[in-house]
């Protein structure tokens, strides 16, 4: 028994330092490694000119992260036609001046957003291992999760950046002279979304429009949730999305190469965590794009196998 607790020794020491260097790579350089994907999606009438989307979300954001509002910044360089916020931008009490620091160049262009429950709630320190067990929980920490400065968030962005909160709303925005109805919900994780809502919502709009003689019909809907819950995406297939952009999922986050996502935190397959798929319900279906997001919780620093990122969505002719 002494000879093979011996044999074992160098294995054992061997898997420590092998764990010990994927820590060391997920925390001090992976979780850094900001990327930016690109992704075409043939949607618009033929002849329409191209759109840009610069699709953001799960930034997390604490005041210190200095490197991360520089690279956001940075973005403004893509010049994009509009950018869709898709939530969790939080992720701290000061976290909001970080945000600020991080969309200064934002300023005139297009945008639209919904909070995630991090907008609402500060993040707290959890058991990681609970995710295998399905979802988070659904309703706020209690007492250990301290609310923030969601009012201030949502000045800047609308007020400061001129963009339109689609916190369960519809709005339409023309861009390069192509009319898109937006409708999204506020974030489904914590049970916010009001898809109850969503049809009166957009039976609405169209009777305003009635009034208004000659105005086309909206070339291309988009659906936006910060949550990818199924619920969720298969009401937007229903009401008419062509497109839908979610986040919250940070693409499983930490992944095993060849094999991807462990854990979605939430009910969508693994194989759609991140990325554009399309997702179908209804003999209808819509292009998905989650984002695997910038951030990750203060308390949970790591990513491997799975690089921060924000998306350039290129809206084409079918």
């Amino acid at each position: 028994m002494a000879r093979r607790t011996g044999s074992l020794k160098p294995i054992l020491g061997g898997l420590a330092v092998v764990a010990a260097g994927c820590f060391a790579w997920a925390s001090l350089v992976e979780r850094r490694m900001f990327t930016l994907r690109r992704v075409e999606i043939p949607v618009l009438p033929a002849g329409t000119d191209p759109i840009r989307i610069l699709h953001l979300s799960d930034l997390h954001m604490a005041p210190w992260q200095r490197d991360k509002q520089a690279w956001v910044r940075s973005l403004a360089g893509e010049k994009p036609d509009i950018v869709v916020d898709t939530g969790d931008n939080l992720g701290h009490a000061d976290g909001i001046r970080g945000i600020e620091l991080a969309f200064a160049e934002f300023g005139g262009v297009s945008g639209v957003y919904v909070n995630g429950s991090n907008d609402y709630f500060g993040p707290v320190s959890k058991n990681w291992l609970r995710y295998f067990s399905g979802p988070s929980s659904q309703r706020p920490h209690g007492n250990r999760a301290k609310k923030l400065d969601t009012p201030r968030l949502e000045r800047f962005f609308t007020d400061a950046l001129g963009w339109h909160s689609l916190n369960n709303r519809v709005d339409d925005v023309t861009v390069r002279g192509t009319r898109i109805q937006f409708f999204g919900v506020d974030d489904p994780h914590i049970e916010r979304d009001r898809l109850d809502l969503l049809t009166g919502l957009l039976d609405g709009v169209e009777d305003e429009e009635s009034f208004e003689q000659g105005r086309p019909e909206p070339a291309l809907r988009i659906g936006v949730a910060h949550a990818p819950y199924q619920r969720v995406l298969n009401s937007f297939v229903t009401h008419g999305a062509d497109v839908i952009l979610a986040g919250h999922t940070h693409g499983g986050q930490v992944c095993v190469p060849g094999v991807g996502a462990l854990v979605t935190n939430c009910d969508i397959p693994r194989r759609q965590v991140k990325g554009l798929s399309l997702w179908r319900h209804a003999f209808r279906s819509a292009y998905l794009n989650v984002s695997a997001g910038l951030g990750t919780s203060i308390y949970a620093p790591v990513r491997f196998a799975c690089r921060p990122e924000a998306t350039l969505v290129t809206l084409v002719a079918r």
